[in-house]
């Protein structure tokens, strides 16, 4: 077989379709003897036949190892240039109870921007002085909560806000710490849902309106003024974006030093992570000494002290540590014709027992993914598009991927990458459950999150008879 022309560009013609990439696959994926697909030294079979599918799989170990690595690289570059680095994990990426015990136990710190997520947070035991709070619309009960727990720093998303958490900090009788959002408009290379720094968005205040917000924040008796915030957006590969933020944070922050303490400055996270080959992503020791040397020339041509830094990566931590098994359903080979040059070729439609309910994101950025049968197989690659059972053309989980042309009904099939995003954004569109999600680890498995039965679904419905 040869290459698809239906293929994409970046989507080469595979030599060996088992293979497993190792910057796109959890640290632990291997295969065994047999060809069967292995995770935290427990095989994908085991797993099926434990938890069924659909199901969400992590590598404790991957994600433990890869939260000290990122705290090691900022730890490191900036004690070089006479500072402190705080990592926040960004728990929108994947947050569960056990998953803030990792971080905890890494030395990271929390970012939170829901009432629930900072819910979760407490109930895993971190202390909340080590946490974060985001959010573009935080309501009054969500504010006034995280003011009695102790949050660490509340992020203020536009001036409004700076009234409404200092009323609450003063009802507590306590002084809060915050940090500002800034939209720095610099706009990174990435899909347009994911670039959270462009002007008309809604995240944030406006570059040019970061001094009155600081000093409103240092009026109130009740607020301290920590610094200033930003993030560029989500899945970045070109550090040029990174760059340009910190140069512009820099010069506000230069700014706000002549008038008073400006702490911290946190550079946000955004970085991308390999989800296929045709990715290039940055290792945490490049960005890490990139924005040292950049915050340390800025405050040695502005003559101001080095700040303390924070950084919030999230996808980098848990998404390479995660993958997503899946039971093959239908398989539809469907040939497409080009009139004009009368070639014609085939993509055979694969599909699997989930879909956009576990993971929505080809579905809301286009987003690849990289797919492999949990065995092996000698047969020639076929171009596929993996979709699922839901009733959208869009419910698509792999849009193109090679797999062995024996591919059959009854196959297990694991796509990579999914630590990130995948749980976290799960519905239940035509009445699916979620997905459990299983961690591995040394050859065991624990549950994270338990999977969503029929009951789970119709115990929510006030229509149903008890009993039924």
């Amino acid at each position: 077989m040869s290459e698809n022309p239906l293929a994409p560009q970046r989507l080469r013609f595979p030599t060996d379709p088992s293979a497993l990439e190792a910057r796109i696959w959890p640290a632990s994926a291997t295969r065994t003897d047999d060809g069967d697909l292995v995770v935290g030294g427990v095989t994908a079979s085991d797993l099926v036949a434990q938890y069924g599918t659909p199901l969400y799989v992590v590598d404790e170990r991957d994600v433990q190892s890869r939260a000290v690595r990122v705290r090691n690289a900022f730890t490191e570059a900036f004690e070089r240039i006479g500072t402190r680095a705080h990592v926040y994990y960004a728990g929108k990426a994947f947050l569960t109870t056990q998953v803030v015990a990792w971080m905890a136990e890494a030395d990271l710190r929390v970012d939170v921007c829901t009432g629930g997520e900072l819910a979760v947070a407490l109930a895993g035991g971190i202390d909340p002085a080590l946490l974060g709070f985001h959010g573009n619309d935080k309501s009054d009960v969500e504010i006034a909560r995280a003011v009695e727990v102790g949050v660490g720093t509340i992020v203020l998303d536009s001036h409004e806000e700076v009234q409404r958490v200092a009323r609450a900090a003063a009802d507590a009788g306590i002084v809060q710490r915050v940090r500002i959002r800034i939209n720095s408009g610099v706009h990174a290379s990435t899909h347009e849902y994911l670039a959270t720094a462009r002007e008309d968005q809604k995240f944030g205040i406006p570059l040019t309106e970061a001094v009155r917000a600081a000093e409103a924040v240092r009026a109130e008796p009740s607020l301290a003024f920590v610094g200033l915030h930003s993030h560029i957006g989500s899945q970045i590969f070109d550090e040029s974006g990174f760059r340009e933020a910190a140069r512009r944070l820099m010069d506000v922050h230069a700014t706000l030093v002549a008038t008073g303490p400006v702490p911290e400055l946190n550079l946000g996270g955004g970085w991308g992570i390999d989800y296929t080959e045709a990715d290039s992503a940055f290792e945490p020791e490049d960005v890490a000494d990139a924005l040292a040397t950049i915050v340390a020339e800025a405050c040695t041509e502005r003559g101001i002290p080095v700040p303390e830094i924070a950084v919030e990566p999230g996808r980098y931590i848990v998404g390479p540590a995660g993958i997503t098994l899946y039971r093959v359903g239908t398989i539809k080979p469907v040939t497409l014709s080009d009139e004009s040059s009368d070639v014609s070729a085939t993509r055979t439609y694969v599909s699997v027992d989930g879909g956009m309910s576990d993971n929505a994101r080809p579905a809301l950025y286009g987003a690849d993914y990289t797919a492999r049968l949990a065995r092996t197989s000698d047969a020639s690659a076929v171009l596929t598009r993996v979709v699922g059972k839901h009733c959208e053309s869009g419910d698509v989980v792999v849009n193109d991927e090679y797999l062995p042309g024996d591919v059959h009904r009854g196959d297990l099939l694991a796509v990579a990458a999914t630590g990130a995003y995948c749980w976290s954004l799960a519905s239940n569109y035509n009445h699916v459950g979620r997905p459990p999600v299983v961690a591995v680890a040394d050859g065991t498995t624990r549950i994270l999150v338990r999977g969503e039965s029929i009951d789970d679904l119709l115990a929510r419905d006030t229509g149903v008879a008890p009993g039924a």
